[in-house]
């Protein structure tokens, strides 16, 4: 499986906004950091505002930080939610299914099997998880910054 650039650049944001804990954050300087661009980035804090995983002040030194511990953010909830609803194959869609091996075929269940195992394994890990290595990922995102 490979996740959307949306879901990386979903992660990439929190894991920003979880080194950073101490101030307000802004689009621009996340996209400078990991040199990646801002209006893919907008798209992403929207829909993280809107799910209530971050708070967004607006106005002058406004910005974006976490609205919820890093510890109590689960990587599976975050996934789920960036990846939406599309299927991995048409025969798991809501849609018909056009392929006609559909009646025999056996990928169906192992994808939901397989599927099901990822998402599992994501919920055992939260975002505090993935910035254990805070000052190391810290040092290097400033560099990248200054680039």
């Amino acid at each position: 499986m490979k996740l959307t650039t949306f879901s990386d650049y979903t992660l990439r944001v929190l894991m920003f906004l979880t080194i950073n804990r101490d101030r307000l954050a802004t689009i621009p300087e996340i996209a400078a950091a990991y040199n990646i661009s801002e209006n893919h980035l907008m798209k992403v804090v929207h829909q993280l505002a809107r799910s209530g995983v971050i708070e967004s002040v607006r106005g002058k030194g406004g910005g974006i930080r976490l609205a919820h511990e890093p510890e109590d953010i689960r990587l599976g909830q975050i996934i789920r939610a960036s990846e939406s609803s599309a299927p991995i194959v048409e025969c798991l869609g809501v849609e018909e299914s056009a392929c006609s091996i559909v009646p025999a075929c056996r990928l169906r269940d192992i994808l939901v099997s397989a599927f099901a195992t990822l998402y599992d394994v994501l919920d055992e890990h939260t975002l505090a998880d993935l910035v254990g290595n805070r000052r190391a990922l810290k040092r290097v995102l400033v560099r990248a910054q200054l680039s």
